[in-house]
């Protein structure tokens, strides 16, 4: 299963981005490690996995520490070694999710701007992963369950709203 990753990293001088390559890793641990690797004195780290066009994970350092994990799909922990890696112990679902579902009808409606969510979606981890920066979990769950809204979508938006869309997308064009 191909996939890409992302890091977004900020110190006091502002964004920067990287490409972190997974091949090989065998834990967790060894994953905050690559992305501790990509600025070891970051105040903030985000790692965004995209797999097959279907499955984000978010992964998050303060600092350094303090791993948290948000995957939209627990699905990806079946799909691949990589995924199961990364989602595969975030067994409970998140919350939050219900509610999304329950004020948006399930198939959309023509008659309203409310995007359809994808029935299918079963998000893992902390969805709260990124509230602190503009982005509370009811947001993260809708893009991530939003039918039709691609992984690479969904980092663009979160990008955009941190503030790293232009250096997060310069690497998609290498």
């Amino acid at each position: 299963m191909s996939y890409f990753a992302a890091a977004a990293v900020r110190d006091e001088s502002g964004w920067t981005a990287a490409e972190v390559n997974l091949r090989g890793v065998t834990d967790l641990d060894e994953v905050a490690e690559r992305l501790r690797d990509v600025d070891q004195d970051a105040d903030l780290s985000l790692l965004f996995v995209e797999a097959e066009d279907a499955y984000l994970v978010i992964l998050r350092l303060d600092e350094g520490e303090d791993l948290r994990v948000f995957g939209s799909d627990s699905a990806y922990a079946e799909e691949s070694r990589l995924g199961a890696l990364l989602v595969g112990d975030l067994k409970a679902s998140v919350t939050g999710l219900d509610e999304i579902e329950e004020s948006r009808p399930a198939g959309g409606d023509e008659e309203s701007d409310q995007p359809a969510v994808d029935p299918e979606a079963d998000p893992v981890g902390e969805a709260d992963i990124l509230a602190d920066l503009g982005i509370p979990a009811a947001k993260l769950l809708a893009l991530c369950t939003h039918e039709g809204m691609l992984p690479a979508d969904v980092t663009a938006e979160i990008c955009a709203v941190l503030g790293c869309a232009d250096e997060v997308e310069e690497l998609r064009e290498v």
